[in-house]
């Protein structure tokens, strides 16, 4: 196995997941008492004075990543004994899956609140003020919402514009330092806010890809605004093109404020059009490329015989990219912010919490895109690859 391998691997066995942390077993609500020591338990705590702790959903739009996390984070409550909940029906989005669990969580402690919702629309900039507004005003006048969930980078940021005024923990962002929600890997800057951290994450994809492919033009297809870069985690990319010495070609694909269909042309479209000038691709995040057609974006490049690596993981390697090194499953990423608002409801500020979460050590090849662009992969790949998938999986 080549050295830079070999590093990677060490250190990403060593630096385990936070969520990983010592679990405790489900018990019954304890009455809230003063903690003597920063140490925080994760067993459901009844809210001081009775009720239930009551939570808010702020999401930044309709896409599907948005979902698929509170899934987990609701599966990881559920692990640690704060709730019971039916099989959560497929296909639901953020709000329907919201009013779900509104109505269907069961729970002495906790209460999906179903009113306490909100959303921009489609990513729409103009309507964000008018959201910062409602939540604003429900906070102040009402004050009935204990904690929000802020759901991606523009619900994160408008959460932090806010001053958190109530304990807010933010999921599904790619780098909350970056777009500016937290102050820095160890410290969110504000008291009521958490966000969950991977340092240098995109680096050491990036570093790895390049290590297995040793190309020269690396392709890059994001939106071409701030929220954009920071989804495509520009700034890491370009700070390893400078160290490694490699170029970067982009290709602007609009995704904010249009439906989903449109957003979805404009980056397959960029993808097809960046095919034939660079050597490799690192197919970033993008709210037009869904776990429905990522597959789109995979033929395109395997027809192009073109190799490449998917940042968010080894569901999109499943779905025809080339390889990944990613979580190995999402449910380690639910449990660590349900641990962190278990933390937060037994009396810490999400300010005292770690924020940094490393994934487990994973890479994912799918063969049979190595085998249709011509890529004969080393033989330390083959030998360290947890998830070797051999065909592309149909239906997208």
């Amino acid at each position: 196995m080549t050295k830079l391998l070999r590093t990677l691997f060490v250190s990403l066995a060593v630096l385990a997941p936070a969520a990983q942390a010592q679990q405790t077993e489900p018990a019954q609500p304890q009455v809230a008492t003063p903690e003597p020591s920063a140490v925080f338990p994760t067993t459901p705590m009844a809210k001081p004075g009775g009720g239930k702790w009551r939570l808010g959903y702020f999401e930044s739009g309709d896409y599907s990543e948005y979902p698929r996390t509170l899934r987990v984070i609701v599966a990881g409550l559920q692990q640690l004994g704060w709730l019971t909940v039916p099989a959560i029906p497929d296909g639901l989005n953020g709000r329907d899956m919201w009013t779900f669990l509104a109505k269907n969580a069961k729970s002495d402690t906790l209460q999906f609140v179903d009113d306490a919702w909100w959303q921009p629309g489609n990513f729409d900039a103009a309507r964000r003020p008018a959201v910062r507004q409602a939540i604003t005003q429900r906070l102040s006048e009402r004050r009935d919402v204990d904690l929000i969930i802020a759901m991606g980078t523009l619900a994160g940021q408008d959460m932090a514009m806010l001053g958190a005024p109530v304990p807010t923990v933010v999921a599904s962002t790619s780098d909350a330092v970056g777009a500016r929600i937290v102050k820095s890997v160890e410290d969110s800057g504000l008291d009521n806010l958490h966000a969950r951290v991977q340092p240098e994450r995109y680096q050491r994809q990036v570093r790895l890809f390049r290590e297995i492919v040793p190309f020269k033009t690396l392709g890059l297809v994001y939106e071409n605004s701030p929220e954009g870069r920071t989804y495509a985690a520009v700034p890491a990319v370009e700070q390893v093109a400078k160290e490694i010495g490699f170029e970067v070609r982009s290709c602007d694909a609009a995704s904010n404020g249009i439906p989903v269909e449109e957003a979805t042309k404009n980056a397959v479209d960029c993808y097809r059009k960046l095919s034939s000038q660079v050597d490799a691709m690192y197919v970033t995040v993008h709210r037009g490329i869904t776990p429905a057609t990522v597959g789109q974006v995979a033929d395109v490049l395997r027809i192009a015989q073109v190799p490449s690596f998917a940042m968010l993981g080894s569901e999109q390697v499943r779905d025809g990219l080339l390889m990944s090194l990613a979580q190995a499953d999402y449910s380690y990423v639910g449990l660590f912010h349900a641990e962190t608002i278990a933390r937060i409801f037994n009396g810490a500020k999400p300010r005292q919490l770690s924020q940094i979460w490393i994934d487990p050590a994973k890479i994912a090849l799918n063969l049979d895109t190595a085998r249709s662009i011509g890529f004969d992969p080393p033989v330390d790949i083959l030998l360290a690859a947890d998830e070797v998938y051999e065909n592309k999986r149909t239906g997208q």
